[in-house]
């Protein structure tokens, strides 16, 4: 059976014992969190955009929701690719090829336009290596710091999904002005930069463990533990990125706000939800993920539950939105407190296969709401289902937790479980 092991040896600046920022590699943490950031703005820069598109191609409902959740899918799908690729060639590599691939992929929808519904998937798609970001940034970063700072540092370079506000603050904007289409033509402009500098900052670890054979990359998820792992992010970063895609379709259409309005609406509660992820990692760090993760499936919940209820004004509307963002931006800290002390070794697959469940309860949870209100009138059936998602979560946590304090304990002396 496999046992939880220590990450692999740690390089000097990273010794155990030392303060965070006496530790690790800063110019890489700051590296992996702008180049996370950057990738973030475009993976849901659709969410933003659906309702201009949406007006200019005549999408209904479900093709709304279809299109928000098709980058989440395959940003899902291919953060397994990206998991292994960085196994393979180390993060910083992978990185560059998965923003040049994105960066490409903008400009020709820029220069031949968007024209369909499936146009608007194979953009998506396209936008998923965005999404994948997820799965070289967290390892670039983490390898670099001993297990009693991997909290603080993969919530600081996982604090790059603030990328979403900039999405929600400015593509609405932008497109008011010069055409939704004209919005991915300069969303180039500052990838291409952030690229740059990603790639005179960034330093890959001198420990990154040697690449594993093919058939090694299954071996976590012969461990119950991965899927656990998998389920927790599945509600907490699924929460997150779903709601931040749908966030200005709901507005537009349950309260009337304009789009730039509704762009600015769900900064907001983007913002808090991103804000919180570093929180939520060095709170993990402190009472331990497990704890962390109660109070967050506990508190989510009860705020979808209320969302799905019909809140009758906008301002209790955002400010469950608010309460759900919070809860579950802590929760996407607090869980990738836990998987490196799990999976030490095989922090590069495991960031994969994590990130891939967290991408497919985005889908879930925008498709849902997406079909909900084109079937059912409303959004309602949506919030309620994923809300069940969230007590399941909470009941697995609690479950798992005697067990996993007892075991994991001998392999990470010191760290909270």
């Amino acid at each position: 059976m496999f046992q939880p092991t220590r990450s692999a040896p740690l390089p000097r600046q990273a010794s155990a014992g030392t303060g965070f920022w006496q530790s690790g590699h800063r110019p890489t943490l700051l590296a992996a969190f702008l180049y996370f950031d950057l990738a973030f703005m475009v993976w849901t820069i659709l969410g933003p955009l659906a309702p201009n598109i949406s007006a200019a191609l005549g999408l209904d409902a479900a093709e709304k929701g279809l299109m928000v959740a098709t980058p989440t899918l395959a940003g899902a799908l291919l953060r397994l690719l990206m998991g292994l690729l960085v196994d393979r060639v180390g993060p910083k590599t992978a990185g560059a090829l998965g923003q040049g691939i994105v960066i490409a992929g903008l400009f020709a929808a820029w220069l031949f336009g968007v024209h369909s519904f499936a146009a608007t998937l194979l953009l998506g798609g396209l936008l998923g290596f965005a999404g994948a970001s997820f799965a070289v940034a967290l390892p670039l970063a983490s390898r670099w710091y001993p297990p009693e700072h991997q909290g603080k540092a993969m919530g600081i370079a996982g604090m790059g999904n603030s990328g979403t506000v900039l999405a929600s603050l400015f593509a609405p904007m932008i497109a008011r002005a010069f055409g939704w289409n004209a919005v991915l033509g300069l969303a180039c402009i500052p990838l291409t930069a952030v690229l740059l500098a990603y790639l005179a900052l960034a330093k890959d670890s001198p420990t990154r463990p040697p690449p594993q054979t093919l058939a090694s990359y299954a071996e976590p998820l012969r461990e119950r533990d991965a899927w656990w792992l998998m389920l927790f992010y599945l509600v907490t970063f699924g929460g997150f990125s779903g709601l931040s895609s749908s966030l200005s379709i709901y507005i537009v259409g349950n309260f009337g706000l304009t789009p730039v309005q509704a762009g600015y609406a769900g900064a907001a509660c983007v913002f808090a939800g991103s804000l919180v992820r570093p929180m939520g990692g060095a709170l993990a760090d402190r009472i331990g993920g497990i704890r962390t993760l109660t109070m967050v499936y506990s508190v989510a919940a009860a705020a979808l539950v209320a969302l799905g209820t019909g809140p009758a004004s906008l301002p209790l509307a955002l400010g469950l939105f608010i309460v759900a963002m919070l809860a579950l931006g802590t929760g996407n800290g607090a869980v990738f407190q836990l998987v490196p002390q799990r999976f030490g070794k095989e922090i590069g697959v495991m960031t994969g296969l994590v990130g891939c469940a967290g991408g497919i309860g985005g889908f879930l949870l925008a498709a849902s709401l997406g079909f909900a209100r084109q079937w059912l009138g409303s959004e309602r059936a949506g919030f309620l289902v994923f809300a069940g998602l969230a007590l399941a979560a909470l009941a697995a946590a609690t479950s798992v937790k005697r067990n996993w304090r007892r075991t994991w304990a001998l392999a990470n002396e010191g760290v909270r479980i």
